[in-house]
């Protein structure tokens, strides 16, 4: 263990006092609001980049409005170590999801500042744009963005539900050129990227269950998110209409999500990664009442797994499903487009970095996928070598409740800062 990260209670104080910012700066009704291209997140990013103004660090904002801190290296012809993660935030969600990786980022480059130690290659911390799907129905807006990967009918297809604006005119209002964007100019070279680590909470219960303070990610789960399923059957008489004549959209609705949680066994059983959800389910309130019998049903599905196959695999045996649902029960069951994040490689070197150094710094660590999508994924898929830390977190995430612990952050701090040198000093 070298001086460098022995000791980083003032890390961690500052830390601290930086994630009090954040919250009582974007504080709403229950937790915070930092809405993709919005106040809370240009709050955050303001915040990232006069920290590393004050430290006398390189800043730079790309035309997605992606935020670079850097510190720089002797030798700037050398690929750069970069960490970070996302500045935004689900509505009414917790203050940690993202900004932790940001902080820490931002800690670890105040520690090297504070040593007046210079890193042979660049060191940068990364404020990544608009990760959360909340506000615009596309993943990881900002860190594709950054690689040129965002497809340009994003721009004007995808809007923010609370404004109804299109995520161009939310660019173009924060001062950042969705043109350059469009045309897919990267604003980042993967070759000129020696490794990416982000250090994220978890967002589920395992770290706590466990009682481990640390997480190391084996894996990062892809996606597939249906936002506007649509089932079309016919309204008819609640008391008057048979069983056989109705052509009733919610027992369709429901025959079909009971099929999803058949087919999720079936995989559960073979051995094959994959978790489903329904996180919508609805009829029209004010066309339907309790005397009706619902002619139409809304609903939304988020499949995710470690294998993009699997979900393709998925996608086809449930459309196949629809159409024989809806033949039998005499309606339509349009599921629509899906968007697909694919899963993020982690590279194996860097995870087994980390397992031994948090054996070396005595980092209590678990080895576990992870189920959240992150930016992490977009940098592995781009062929960056990728490694995760997660971070203990109670009450679990995209809830005001989040709990981090700033003893079980230190932690990954810890872990994080001996990394980083040891790729650096290699």
């Amino acid at each position: 263990m070298t001086e460098l990260h022995r000791d980083l209670d003032l890390e961690t104080a500052l830390a601290g006092q930086w994630f009090e910012h954040l919250r009582s700066h974007s504080r709403a009704r229950l937790g915070v609001t930092r809405a993709s291209y919005g106040e809370g997140e240009q709050m955050a990013h303001d915040l990232m980049q006069g920290i590393g103004q004050t430290m006398g660090l390189e800043t730079r904002t790309d035309a997605a409005g992606n935020l670079y801190v850097t510190l720089p290296g002797q030798d700037r012809s050398l690929p750069a170590i970069m960490t970070g993660s996302h500045l935004d935030s689900v509505p009414e969600g917790g203050n940690y999801d993202g900004a932790a990786g940001v902080v820490a980022g931002m800690a670890m480059l105040a520690r090297w500042h504070r040593a007046g130690r210079l890193p042979k290659r660049d060191i940068t911390v990364m404020g990544v744009r608009a990760e959360e799907l909340s506000w615009f129905p596309a993943p990881y807006i900002g860190s594709r963005a950054a690689f040129g990967l965002l497809e340009p009918e994003a721009l004007d297809a995808c809007r923010r539900p609370d404004t109804g604006r299109t995520l161009a005119e939310h660019m173009k209002q924060a001062g950042f050129s969705p043109e350059t964007i469009r045309a897919r100019e990267r604003q980042l070279d993967p070759a000129r990227i020696a490794c990416f680590l982000e250090l994220h909470i978890e967002q589920g219960p395992v770290l706590v269950q466990r009682g481990l303070p640390v997480g190391i990610v084996t894996g990062i789960r892809g996606n597939l998110r249906y936002r506007d399923p649509h089932i079309v059957g016919r309204y008819g008489h609640a008391g008057a209409e048979p069983r056989l004549s109705r052509n009733d959209a919610v027992m369709a609705g429901v025959e079909f999500v009971s099929r999803l949680e058949a087919l999720w066994l079936e995989h559960e059983a073979a051995g094959k990664d994959l978790v489903c959800t329904v996180g919508q389910f609805h009829t029209d309130t004010e066309v339907h009442t309790m005397t009706k019998i619902p002619g139409e049903l809304w609903f939304s599905m988020d499949i995710r797994s470690e294998d993009n196959e699997v979900l393709l695999a998925i996608d086809r045996r449930l459309r196949e499903i629809a159409a024989e649902i809806g033949a039998r029960r005499g309606v339509t069951i349009d599921l629509g487009a899906f968007t697909n994040a694919k899963p993020g490689p982690i590279d194996r070197g860097h995870r087994a970095r980390l397992e031994r150094l948090a054996k070396r710094l005595d980092v209590e660590a678990l080895p576990m996928a992870s189920g959240a999508g992150h930016d992490a994924a977009v940098f592995g898929i781009m062929g960056v070598p990728t490694a995760m830390i997660f971070i203990r977190n109670d009450h679990g995430s995209h809830n005001p409740h989040e709990a981090m612990d700033l003893g079980d952050f230190a932690q990954g701090l810890r872990l994080l800062v001996a990394a980083v040198e040891e790729i650096d000093a290699a």
